[in-house]
């Protein structure tokens, strides 16, 4: 075997990413499908290091979207994390949790990645989807699920990264 074998095999160990990143990448990724004008957010739900459900915001299927329609919440000026429900979007987090029951996948005991911290109606789907713990990239305003998730026993983490980006090989 060549030194150029071993330092290509060293590289490449060196750019695999932690599991944490590995499916927070996946939930960045997720939230680029996302209709939203003001945040695009992504949720991916594991459980034993597999992918269960994936989910984004965005209008319900089959309904007009913000980026046909327009967003309401600017239009009255409503700032971010407050009166969710004058939105036509549906949160990252409801739909993974929606996808897992439309595909008949139990969720219950999974681990939930999101691009941002969860609005206080997503943290109650969060808990009575049986959902363990949450891991996200970044805060949104409304912090009001930190209380509920402590109550519930639901672990809350913080997975902070430099900037994500996909590496690949030539």
């Amino acid at each position: 075997m060549s030194n150029e074998t071993i330092d290509e095999k060293e590289q490449m160990q060196a750019r695999r990413p932690v599991w944490d990143e590995y499916f927070m990448k996946l939930a960045w990724l997720a939230a680029e499908r996302s209709t939203c004008l003001r945040h695009h957010v992504g949720a991916v739900i594991v459980r034993d290091k597999r992918i269960l459900t994936t989910g984004y915001n965005g209008a319900p299927a089959g309904a007009k979207d913000c980026l046909s329609l327009g967003c309401l919440r600017n239009e009255l000026n409503i700032p971010s994390g407050q009166k969710q429900e004058i939105c036509r979007a549906i949160h990252a987090e409801q739909n993974a949790i929606i996808q897992g029951g439309f595909c008949g996948i139990n969720i219950s005991g999974g681990t939930l990645y999101c691009t941002h911290s969860p609005c206080i109606l997503c943290a109650k789907m969060i808990i009575n989807a049986g959902i363990k713990k949450v891991i996200v990239s970044q805060s949104y305003p409304d912090t009001s699920y930190q209380s509920l998730f402590k109550e519930a026993g639901i672990e809350f983490r913080l997975f902070q990264t430099e900037a994500l980006s996909i590496s690949r090989l030539k």
